[in-house]
């Protein structure tokens, strides 16, 4: 199956695994539209890192809303007319908002998400990119990023754990479950062109990608 098939391609991971980079080099090789989420908009998201309980409410239901409104114009267009790549996929709201609100915060948010019916295409192909908490610390560091500096890594654990159980249950699309850890998809060409090949060879509902 070549990798043009697949209309819809979401490129997802916690936070320094390096999805958006992945997503954009697949946009070109593809020369397709793109997708991605804009965490700096969010107002919210630079306290949240300094103190979760307080501001994980207003930061999760200010992506609940701009994620709806981006994945509206996937709903809108002819899937087929247009490839995507997307660096976010929506069903991950739930994931963050198991995680990091309270049981209260929690009701009300299902609640609001019930009323606002966000719909959004199922992917054709979803690449999970995993790394350990350790890795994505020192390349959230190097990035040096303003609101990503105050993340702690307990908070990097846990959200790890919880991508980790959140995929490996996911059955609404095929999904390639690629270890990053050795592979460098911007620098070395060879890792990106290896991982399109191993795509392409995809034929089952799902499949693991590691270069030790």
């Amino acid at each position: 199956m070549k990798l043009e098939r697949y209309r819809y391609i979401v490129v997802e991971g916690p936070i320094g695994v390096g999805k958006t980079s992945l997503a954009q080099l697949l946009a070109r090789h593809l020369n397709c539209a793109l997708l991605l989420e804009k965490p700096a908009e969010n107002p919210f998201l630079e306290k949240f890192y300094s103190d979760i309980p307080r501001y994980a409410l207003p930061a999760q239901l200010f992506f609940l809303f701009q994620r709806a409104a981006q994945v509206q114009s996937l709903v809108q267009m002819d899937m087929f007319s247009q490839v995507t790549v997307s660096d976010f996929l929506l069903d991950k709201d739930q994931l963050f908002a198991g995680l990091t609100l309270s049981d209260a915060e929690h009701d009300l948010y299902q609640q609001i998400y019930r009323h606002l019916q966000p719909q959004a295409p199922q992917p054709d192909l979803i690449i999970y990119l995993q790394a350990s908490p350790n890795t994505l610390v020192d390349r959230i560091k190097r990035r040096g990023s303003t609101f990503e500096k105050n993340i702690s890594e307990d908070y990097l654990w846990r959200l790890t754990e919880t991508y980790t159980r959140f995929f490996y249950q996911f059955e609404n699309s095929p999904v390639m479950i690629v270890n990053s850890e050795n592979l460098n998809f911007v620098d070395n060409s060879e890792d990106f062109d290896l991982l399109l090949q191993r795509i392409e060879q995809m034929r089952g509902s799902r499949e693991y990608f590691n270069r030790g």
